[in-house]
């Protein structure tokens, strides 16, 4: 039998006002509740009622972890920097890793995540096909200096996740892993009561081939999906391909040069010209671990940065300054046109097909030029789907244009492959008697996030509002404030706690009903059962958090009811 949790007893401190400096609804409410408390930018103290939440939702993932075989293990969070030198990542990373020295100046970091150290673990502990294949997984602290930290647990510097690795001597079982994770998350984000999507991805820095994200839709989020209305099709925007489709461009006549003063923004050119913004090519200057490279898109669309930087990954991409312009008198400011770069790599976006003819830059102070056409003006050194993808751009699947919304990653699978299995030179004795290089899966769960992509989904106007699985409680009792109402919430609160269930009773003296009603509310325990004005009788009321919904019970009929639902 659980132990009742009394609040008298609960070290809790709700508030009636938004924390200042909270911009989601999680953070709002998850402060408000006192689920958590703010240490430090993006530094969070989850509290008796946060800890709850937070295990219950570990526990979900572990159980589903073990049920496809999963091993849990604790690798440690403070890491030595080689194994990271070794795969490259510790300067990929950059910013992001938390760097440290020891008292002998040996350098070390807080694990961002652990592919190279669970590689390292295999190696020692596998040397026979007959080892594998195997699942390894933990639940643990990540650390990630963001260099700007917000809405709450959603974006910390140190979070709760659970990640794991699968190692197996083929392919075929390698995509055997996948699927088993696959619908392990499934089962999981379900379980949890998490409305989320599951869209292709791109791997980005992490390598490898096939990759999936899961995400929770929510205004909160920093991540952007798209899906088809009309086919399955569901995708990270930075993994939406668009295709090349060339064009007749011989009708287009010679290239005319325009005095075009003052212009030096599409808008303005446009105006200037009287034409649309679609009718012009923008040409986005960027550095390329340091290298100028030209990026080509419509003028009607905007390059996104985040998915440039996925496609070229590992390289790191940053804007131009005005002091790279000094001493190039090729790259004229705000007049830049892809049939004068020269030497400079030039990448465009698959709309600017060849045969596609443009109004761009002329690369002269105060000059554009007409009828620059793709193909025959100017060459693509290569073709990026690089543009923010827009409402009603069309399915690469179907054709039917696009969904746009915003969601939380919850969740990222990736085959990784041989990547990390090459770098540490994990093999191990095949049934032929020869070596066998490893494959490997990586597959990642945020903990901490989900917790707060709930509080998104499933809270109101009133607070939090919890699926059961991962309540703090299954029902809140609260005392209205007489004797008699304590004395009744408290004996029914144990004949619940008798029957199985999780109960938390408000038994606080001094404190009126209205402020235990709206704590009620704003803390979200799915079901309340208020002992009240006719306590005397020995009835009380029982009311649905999510629906609304009410009605009057006996003690015996309120233990029947919520243990059945139980």
């Amino acid at each position: 039998m659980a132990q009742v949790q009394r609040m008298s007893r609960l070290m809790i401190k709700t508030l009636r006002d938004d924390p200042a400096d909270a911009e989601t609804l999680n953070h709002k409410l998850l402060v408000r509740a006192g689920y958590v408390r703010r240490t430090a930018a993006g530094i969070w103290s989850w509290l008796p009622l946060g800890k709850k939440v937070l295990e219950n939702v570990t526990r979900v993932v572990r159980e589903e972890m073990d049920a496809i075989g999963g091993q849990e293990v604790l690798l440690p969070a403070l890491l030595p920097k080689e194994p990271y030198e070794a795969s490259g990542r510790y300067d990929e990373y950059g910013d992001l890793l938390f760097r440290l020295q020891d008292r002998k100046g040996s350098e070390y970091l807080l694990g961002p995540t652990h592919e190279e150290i669970f590689t390292q673990v295999v190696k020692d502990m596998c040397s026979s096909y007959k080892d594998l294949p195997v699942i390894l997984y933990q639940i643990q602290t990540k650390y990630r200096d963001e260099a700007r930290p917000r809405a709450g647990v959603l974006r910390g510097r140190e979070f709760q996740m659970k990640d794991s690795y699968s190692f197996d001597t083929t392919d075929e079982g390698l995509v055997e892993a996948y699927q088993l994770h696959r619908a392990a998350y499934i089962r999981i984000f379900e379980r949890l009561g998490l409305d989320h999507r599951i869209v292709s991805a791109v791997s980005g820095a992490m390598g490898g081939s096939a990759s999936e994200e899961f995400l929770a839709p929510a205004p909160a989020g920093e991540d952007t999906f798209v899906d088809c209305p009309n086919c399955d099709y569901a995708a990270n925007t930075e993994a939406v391909t668009f295709t090349a489709v060339p064009v007749d461009g011989s009708a287009a006549g010679p290239v005319e040069e325009l005095d075009t003063p003052d212009t030096p923004t599409i808008e303005t050119l446009a105006a200037h010209l009287g034409v649309s913004a679609s009718a012009t090519l923008k040409n986005l200057l960027v550095k390329v671990d340091g290298e100028i490279v030209a990026v080509g898109v419509p003028g009607d669309r905007e390059v996104d940065l985040g998915k440039l930087g996925e496609h070229l990954a590992p390289a790191v991409v940053e804007l131009v300054t005005a002091e790279d312009f000094e001493g190039r008198p090729d790259l004229v400011r705000g007049y830049v046109g892809p049939q004068g770069l020269g030497k400079v790599r030039y990448i465009a976006d698959p709309r600017v097909a060849p045969g596609t003819s443009w109004i761009t830059g002329a690369n002269k102070e105060g000059k554009h030029a007409r009828n620059v056409v793709a193909g025959r003006d100017f060459e693509v050194g290569e073709y990026l789907d690089v543009v923010v993808v827009q409402p009603d751009d069309p399915c690469p699947n179907c054709g039917t244009g696009l969904r746009v919304d915003r969601a939380i990653e919850i969740g990222h699978i990736f085959q990784l492959g041989r990547k990390y299995a090459d770098i540490f030179a994990l093999d191990v004795l095949g049934q032929q008697g020869k070596p066998v290089r490893v494959t490997m899966g990586s597959y990642g769960i945020g903990v901490s996030r989900a917790v707060a992509a709930l509080a998104e989904q499933t809270a109101d106007e009133q607070g939090l509002c919890w699926p059961r699985e991962i309540a703090p409680a299954d029902v809140h009792v609260v005392a209205a404030g007489k004797a008699l109402q304590t004395e009744l919430a408290l004996a029914v609160s144990e004949k619940l706690s008798a029957a199985g269930l999780r109960v938390m009773v408000d038994d606080r003296a001094g404190v009126s009903p209205g402020v235990k009603f709206t704590d009620a509310e704003l803390i979200g325990v799915p079901k309340i059962l208020v002992a009240g004005r006719r306590s005397a009788e020995g009835v009380l009321e029982l009311k649905d958090r999510r629906t609304g919904e009410r009605e009057e019970l006996t003690v015996d009929e309120a233990v029947a009811r919520l243990t059945a639902q139980g």
